[in-house]
């Protein structure tokens, strides 16, 4: 199985997951780039994945299935047009024509009933978890994300983690704000801004990473526990209230 980022509208990867002859995508913001990657390869489209219903992630989902008539699958607790199988956490898939299967996690924080699908050493998240960062609160609420996120920190270490935004050297500059003194943070940036200088996707990352230098999974962390005390301007009440701290930091740094 081999995964392949297929970069869509400004900053999205739209990913194609491919055995050489069949293919899945996941998340299908637009249509035409994943139709060209399929006819760049000679790929037979079998199965859609979505993991929420904003438009980047599933504007493209009924043409691509209008034009292979495959499944599509997606979180039952989203309103999604042209889903075929709805998942919920818990459940377990077996790609349509690949050799591949997958977990279902509940993810909510950035929508309401944001799913991941977690494999063997690879997930894919969305916008629930990016390099170096997380989504934007935008349906639900600091205990859920952090709950969420919480659960994919739980995942090997070696996990890949696929998400779907090129965010990653923005995330770390707000990251640097809050954990200055993390040593591993300062490789991180020096090793994925090189891979930009390259043309080079940062994505995907690995929870191992994630925990070491994201700063949304290292709210127990005294350095960034004193830092969102020192931007609310008071004491926090536990990792929660930290996680809501500086996530309301980020969204206006």
């Amino acid at each position: 199985m081999r995964i392949h980022a297929v970069p869509a509208f400004q900053d999205n990867y739209l990913w194609l997951i491919e055995d050489g002859r069949h293919a899945a995508v996941v998340d299908p913001g637009d249509a035409k780039p994943i139709e060209e990657a399929l006819a760049s390869r000679g790929l037979e489209l079998t199965a859609i994945l979505a993991t929420h219903h904003h438009g980047d992630h599933v504007g493209g989902l009924r043409e691509l299935a209008a034009h292979w008539r495959c499944p599509v699958l997606g979180p039952a607790h989203e309103a999604i047009g042209g889903l075929t199988q709805t998942l919920v956490e818990g459940e377990r898939i077996k790609v349509p024509g690949l050799d591949a299967s997958f977990s279902v996690l509940d993810v909510p924080g950035h929508t309401s009933g944001h799913i991941a699908y977690v494999g063997d050493d690879v997930a894919f998240v969305g916008d629930t978890l990016f390099a170096c960062g997380c989504g934007r609160l935008f349906e639900g609420t600091p205990e859920q994300m952090a709950d969420s996120l919480g659960k994919l920190a739980k995942l090997p270490p070696t996990t890949r983690a696929y998400c779907a935004h090129e965010y990653t050297m923005a995330n770390i500059r707000f990251a640097e704000a809050v954990e200055p003194g993390n040593a591993r943070l300062h490789e991180r940036k020096a090793r994925d801004a090189a891979k930009r200088q390259r043309g080079e996707p940062t994505v995907p990352s690995t929870i191992g990473d994630e925990l070491a230098t994201n700063p949304f999974l290292r709210c127990s962390e005294p350095e960034v526990i004193a830092s969102a005390e020192r931007h609310a301007g008071r004491k926090l009440a536990g990792p929660v209230a930290v996680f809501a701290e500086i996530r309301a930091w980020k969204n206006s740094f």
